[in-house]
């Protein structure tokens, strides 16, 4: 019997994959098959992504059923095809170099916005860790089209979080790591912004103040980063 070669930086990131997926349930990410991660991945030749394959349980899903898609020609290589959303994926990776990493789900209060095609103001600064004044809600598409994926390019403009309409979320990060996390921080505020709609009318801090919490993030998590910089290898 022969196996693939894995190169250890690809085995990293199929392995950061897994271990994020299987934490989407506990998280309140999606349940079952929902959902999906990518991360971006290079060769020495190529350019392309690594992402969450269609239509399996995460709990199962192991290292080698990552589908390996390059960004050029979108052909795809694995024992598993593709996430049904790739297209949004690979379209996000080609217009965001920035982006490292993508996380998609459905979690059940920012969903509950996305349903009603509603965006996230800025009812608190934290929102700002988005990277702007709110959160915007992409206009309805079908799931895996090419309209949604331009409805969500445009959306993510200048952000790194948008609601998909009548769908869920999206958010990006350098690495899976912050992405996952930006998840988890805007259904947190997505269930904040629903319990102050439901016991009153919520105050929008103003444009000047989010401008300055902008300003502020821009050196928010430097303390982590040189930890992560200095830590041994």
């Amino acid at each position: 019997m022969t196996t693939t070669h894995i190169p250890a930086d690809e085995a990293t990131l199929r392995q950061a994959i897994v271990e994020h997926a299987k934490r989407f349930a506990p998280a309140g990410l999606s349940q079952g098959t929902s959902g999906n991660l990518s991360v971006r991945w290079r060769s020495d030749d190529a350019e392309g992504l690594l992402i969450t394959p269609s239509g399996v349980d995460y709990g199962s899903m192991a290292v080698p059923d990552l589908p390996l898609m390059r960004l050029d020609d979108g052909s795809w290589s694995g024992p598993l095809k593709p996430s049904s959303e790739w297209r949004f994926h690979r379209d996000i990776y080609i217009a965001r170099p920035e982006v490292g990493a993508i996380v998609h789900a459905h979690p059940t209060h920012a969903t509950a916005l996305a349903v009603q095609r509603r965006e996230l103001p800025a009812f608190h600064y934290m929102v700002a860790m988005a990277g702007g004044r709110n959160i915007r809600c992409a206009p309805y598409a079908t799931y895996g089209t090419e309209a949604l994926s331009h409805n969500a390019l445009a959306a993510l403009q200048g952000r790194r979080a948008c609601l998909l309409a009548n769908h869920g979320l999206i958010t990006v990060g350098t690495d899976l790591a912050s992405a996952f996390a930006l998840a988890i921080e805007v259904e947190q505020l997505a269930q904040q912004y629903l319990l102050a709609l439901a016991t009153g009318t919520p105050v929008i801090l103003p444009d000047d103040e989010m401008d300055r919490v902008l300003e502020a993030f821009k050196s928010y998590g430097a303390n982590a980063q040189q930890v992560a910089a200095t830590a041994p290898r």
